[in-house]
């Protein structure tokens, strides 16, 4: 991703992944990121202020280990936009350590598996959460982020605005899941429908 400082992205829910996977292939995208299992560990401290003020910060683990600051987003046109400062880290679990003895507490626990493309200068990410398939564009300007919506037959309107984490507490409030980790093993054998996150289809 470019290390811009800035996080500019859109955010779809996909009903049928395969077939986005085929248009890109048929629009000639470039395969940046084969399909990777990411494991993410956000963290507040014990009065939750980060998350009050809109604010991330994020241990990942994929290909190598990442520490993500991000900022409060604002919505334009269905863009959000943030403060990114992101670094990769040599160790996890050190990284992990150092931010527990600052008084970091971890918040959330999370997975996905992410396949990353590039077209037309604009990245394009599959990703794969235990309760739903999403597709992201991150760019530079809005502008740029709708015309490649445009090319992927993306209904414009149904960009979702929030993060994955709160379309969790969706489905968590929705269905009164007992646990708080988003992982593949919790959700085994559950159902989840767009009406459960509080999304629609981009892709219908």
């Amino acid at each position: 991703m470019p290390n811009t400082g800035q996080e500019t992205e859109a955010k779809f829910y996909l009903r049928q992944l395969d077939k986005m996977i085929v248009r890109l292939e048929d629009l000639a995208a470039q395969l940046v990121q084969p399909r990777v299992l990411e494991t993410n560990l956000r963290f507040d401290l014990p009065a939750a202020s980060l998350r009050s003020q809109g604010r991330v910060l994020r241990l990942r683990r994929d290909t190598t280990a990442r520490l993500t600051y991000k900022g409060p987003s604002q919505n334009q046109q269905g863009v959000l936009g943030r403060e990114e400062i992101e670094f990769v880290v040599e160790d996890f679990e050190k990284a992990r350590q150092f931010l527990e003895a600052l008084g970091y507490q971890k918040s959330i626990y999370y997975e996905k598996y992410r396949t990353t493309y590039e077209l037309d200068n604009a990245f394009i990410m599959l990703d794969e959460l235990p309760y739903g398939k999403f597709l992201e564009i991150e760019g530079e300007t809005v502008e740029q982020i709708q015309a490649v919506s445009a090319k992927l037959n993306l209904t414009w309107d149904t960009a979702i605005g929030r993060s994955y984490t709160a379309l969790f507490e969706n489905v968590r409030q929705a269905l009164q899941l007992p646990f708080q980790d988003i992982s593949f093993e919790n959700f085994e054998g559950l159902q989840i429908t767009a009406d459960d996150m509080r999304v629609r289809a981009a892709d219908e």
